[in-house]
C-alpha cells in the first residue's frame, strides 16, 4: 500500500486536474495513515484543487422552510446492488417513515441485479442516473427539490464528490462509505457514533471538514440476510475437532499493513500450534508469503483461500476460531460477517476513524474487553483468547444472537435515530440566516 500511495502521489503531480486519481489517493491514505491529520490534509488539497471553481458561485435554495414538514431525502450511490453496502442500506430503507420522509435513490448502477430489484421498491422515487454527468445530476436533484442529500460513497470508487460541490441540496451529509472526512466545505455534516468519535474529542476541526453529528449508538445498521438469505449456520468451535486454534482474516489484503503483519507474526509465535487462514488472490498470496516469511512465520501454517461466492465466503468462517483484525484500517463488513458466524474479532483501536471501527462493533456487542489500544496488548488479548477454549465456545454459541439483539441489527431503532439526525440538519438550515 505504501508503494501504491507513492504512485498515486506521482500521478496527482503529473495530472493535477485528474479528479479520479486524486480520489484514489485520498482513499488509499485511509489504509495507511495512523493519524487523522494526514488524511484530512490531503482531502483538503483535493477540495482546493477540484471543488474550488464550483464553490465560487453563490447558490440560492428555494426549498420550503417549514422545519417540520415531510422532507425529501436523497441517497446517492453506485452500489444499490450486490455490493456489500446493500447490507447496510436495505434495512434502513425498509424502515423509513414514508409519511414524514419522501425517499429518493439516485442510482449509478449500470447492471441491475436481484439486490437492485429488492431495494428499488423501498424508495418513493428511484432515479437511474449512471448516464448523467455531475452537472446533469445536480440539476435533477434541484428539480426534485431534495432537502437533505446523502453521500454514501465519499472517495471510494465511482463516488461523485463534484456533484456535492455543486450544492444541489440545502443540507448535505456523508455517511456509511467509511468513517472519515471528504475534505469538502460543500458537505456540511458527517455522521458518526460515540465510539468512533468520543463526544469529548477536542480536535474535531483538525480531523474533519464537516460538522460531526452523532448517532447515539452505532454508525452501522447491518443485516447480512439481505445478500445471504441462505447463510450457513454457526457450527461448533473448530478447535475442538482440529486440536489447534485457527486464526483467520478475510479482509482486503490491502489492509494488511506492515504493523498488522508484525502483530500477526507475534501472535503465531505465541500460539505455536495455531494455523492461519488468509483471503488472497495469486498476487497477494506471493506478497503475503514473502512478508510473513521475513517475519519468521512458518508458511506451512498459512492457508490461503481465494475470492468466493458470498455463501462460500461465509462458510470459510466455519473453519476459523478467532478473527484477526487489521490496523490502521480495521475490518468493517468482514468483522460483522465474522461475528455473525460466531467468530470473535479482537481489535486494535487507534486514532483514525477507520481504526476505531472494531471498537464500535465490539462495544455495541458488549464485549469491549476484546478491544485494546497498543500492539503488545493486541498480541496478549488474542493469545489469551486462543488459550481459553471454553470462552471461545461460549462466544461461538452466542455471538449471532448478541448481534441480532444489538443496536446494529435493530433497524427500526437505528432508522428513527438517523431520521432524527436528518431533521436536526434540516432545522439548522431553516434557522440559518438567508435560508
Amino acid at each position: 500500500m505504501e508503494e501504491a500511495i507513492q504512485s498515486f502521489r506521482r500521478a496527482v503531480y503529473c495530472g493535477p486536474n485528474d479528479e479520479c486519481v486524486h480520489r484514489n489517493l485520498n482513499y488509499a491514505l485511509t489504509y495507511h495513515a495512523e493519524t487523522p491529520r494526514e488524511i484530512f490534509e490531503e482531502c483538503l488539497r483535493f477540495a482546493a484543487r477540484h471543488e474550488a471553481p464550483l464553490l465560487r458561485h453563490d447558490i440560492v435554495h428555494t426549498n420550503n422552510r417549514d422545519s417540520e414538514r415531510r422532507l425529501k431525502i436523497g441517497y446517492v450511490a453506485p452500489d444499490f446492488d450486490g455490493h456489500c453496502q446493500a447490507m447496510f442500506t436495505a434495512p434502513v430503507f425498509a424502515q423509513h417513515d414514508h409519511a414524514a420522509y419522501h425517499i429518493f435513490c439516485y442510482s449509478s448502477v449500470k447492471t441491475p441485479d436481484a439486490i437492485t430489484h429488492l431495494i428499488r421498491p423501498m424508495a418513493d422515487t428511484w432515479r437511474d442516473v449512471h448516464a448523467l454527468d455531475d452537472e446533469q445530476l445536480a440539476q435533477l436533484v434541484r428539480d426534485d427539490g431534495i432537502d437533505v442529500l446523502v453521500d454514501l460513497t465519499m472517495h471510494m470508487s465511482r463516488g461523485r464528490p463534484l456533484l456535492f460541490a455543486r450544492r444541489p441540496a440545502p443540507a448535505q451529509v456523508q455517511w456509511l462509505a467509511y468513517p472519515g472526512t471528504t475534505g469538502s466545505s460543500a458537505i456540511r455534516y458527517r455522521l458518526t457514533d460515540p465510539w468512533i468519535d468520543p463526544r469529548d474529542t477536542a480536535d474535531l476541526a483538525d480531523r474533519y471538514s464537516e460538522e460531526t453529528v452523532w448517532l447515539p449508538e452505532t454508525f452501522w445498521c447491518f443485516d447480512p440476510r439481505v445478500t445471504s438469505p441462505n447463510a450457513p449456520d454457526v457450527n461448533a468451535l473448530p478447535a475442538w475437532r482440529n486440536g489447534h486454534v485457527t486464526f483467520g482474516c478475510l479482509n482486503n489484503p490491502c489492509k494488511a499493513s506492515e504493523r498488522t503483519l508484525r502483530m500477526w507474526a507475534a501472535i503465531l509465535a505465541a500460539v505455536p500450534n495455531a494455523r492461519f487462514i488468509l483471503l488472497a488472490g495469486p498476487g497477494p498470496r506471493e506478497r503475503f508469503s514473502e512478508r510473513l516469511g521475513a517475519l519468521g512465520v512458518d508458511l506451512s501454517r498459512v492457508l490461503y483461500v481465494g475470492y468466493q461466492s458470498r455463501v462460500d465466503y461465509l462458510r470459510t468462517y466455519q473453519s476459523i476460531d478467532i478473527g484477526l483484525d487489521t490496523y490502521p484500517y480495521n475490518g468493517h463488513t468482514t468483522s460483522l460477517d465474522a461475528l455473525w458466524m460466531g467468530v470473535p474479532v479482537p481489535s486494535r483501536a487507534g486514532d483514525t476513524s477507520v481504526s476505531r471501527a472494531g471498537l464500535s462493533l465490539l462495544m455495541n456487542l458488549g464485549i469491549g474487553e476484546l478491544v485494546v489500544h497498543d500492539d503488545a496488548a493486541y498480541v496478549d488479548v488474542v493469545t489469551r483468547l486462543a488459550n481459553d477454549l471454553p470462552r471461545l465456545t461460549e462466544l461461538r454459541s452466542t455471538l449471532r444472537a448478541r448481534l441480532e439483539r444489538s443496536p446494529m441489527m435493530d433497524a427500526p431503532r437505528f432508522t428513527r435515530n438517523l431520521e432524527a439526525a436528518y431533521r436536526q440538519m434540516w432545522r439548522a438550515w431553516c434557522a440559518s440566516p438567508g435560508a
